[in-house]
């Protein structure tokens, strides 16, 4: 049974996991979306009351009734890079590209319905804190006089994108940054406003959760650090990331989290305030974990190909949108 793994050509994470793949003897094929028509290519057959489909990449020619697991990494768009690229023809291949690996009964990390809905951040927000994670005071809005409202209530607080973007998506990526206290909001009514209370953080934690396995990195805040430097993707300084136990508390609202979003794989971010207690900020459906492992030597590569390697068991039970009613 073969490993289907979908992302760009040169992801050097993904590059990490194919490695133990390998030396497992694990079959593998890698495809980017954005290769169809020309580079890669697809057929289903639905005749007789049966399906069969097949993939072709990079010589590679794979029946979908042979996978064991899809890893949708970080998938280019589909059909980009033909000769004269269109809506419509990223649309079709979508839709045909995913509509037949639904039809599969591979396991997935994490399912495109599942990833979908975990990239919006107020989704996240309220997740979180019914998962008994602890959230900093939020306010997203574009009413100028609630924000102002929310900063009398809170006058320390940071600003960053709705969206999350990463600072490898520009011009998008925007880093957190702290809110001057002469600010008058104004602007706040052009376009949605995310405000959070400041977290003095004497630490960065990231949480990489893979299926059951937590694998949690410290990342000190520096004593000489710029109080105004909030941002630990943007922040300068040589502070490596240190591997880290997890509270119980953290552990048992990362579950449910996990449980109720549907996902095998996600990349939490938290800061350490100065009584110990973890503030939950995002969870990154598809986060990085590279610099990670180079810091702290965790096993995450080997795990998530340990994850995917796993067979598909028999007579598995009925999925919810594809994944598992329980992180497995």
């Amino acid at each position: 049974m073969t490993v289907l793994i979908l992302t760009s050509e040169q992801d050097v994470t993904a590059d990490m996991v194919v490695v133990h793949l390998n030396a497992s003897a694990v079959p593998v094929v890698r495809l980017d979306p954005a290769d169809l028509i020309g580079g890669a290519a697809l057929s289903g057959e639905y005749v007789h009351g049966s399906f069969r489909g097949h993939l072709w990449s990079a010589g590679r020619l794979v029946g979908l009734d042979g996978l064991r697991s899809v890893w949708v990494r970080r998938p280019g768009t589909p059909a980009s890079r033909v000769a004269e690229p269109s809506e419509w023809l990223t649309e079709e291949s979508s839709q045909a590209l995913y509509g037949m690996l639904r039809s599969s009964g591979a396991r997935w990390m994490n399912h495109p319905d599942a990833a979908r809905r975990a990239r919006y951040k107020p989704w996240q927000l309220r997740l979180a804190q019914r998962s008994g994670l602890p959230v900093p005071a939020t306010l997203i809005t574009t009413f100028p006089q609630a924000a102002r409202d929310f900063a009398a209530r809170f006058p320390d607080l940071v600003v960053k994108p709705v969206s999350g973007a990463h600072p490898q998506e520009p011009p998008r990526a925007v880093p957190t940054s702290r809110v001057a206290p002469d600010a008058d909001f104004a602007a706040v009514a052009f376009g949605p406003t995310l405000l959070q209370r400041r977290i003095a953080k004497r630490a960065d934690i990231r949480l990489t959760v893979v299926g059951e396995r937590m694998l949690a990195a410290r990342k000190a805040t520096a004593p000489d650090a710029d109080p105004d430097e909030v941002d630990v993707r943007f922040a300068p300084g040589d502070v490596p990331w240190r591997p880290s136990d997890v509270p119980p508390r953290i552990a048992d609202g990362v579950r449910a989290y996990l449980r109720e979003a549907e996902l095998a794989y996600g990349a939490f971010d938290f800061a350490e305030d100065a009584d110990g207690t973890w503030w939950f900020l995002e969870c990154n459906q598809s986060g990085q974990f590279g610099f990670v492992e180079v810091d702290t030597g965790q096993p995450i590569a080997r795990t998530i190909a340990e994850w995917l390697a796993r067979p598909v068991p028999e007579n598995a039970p009925k999925r919810v949108n594809g994944t598992s009613s329980r992180v497995c």
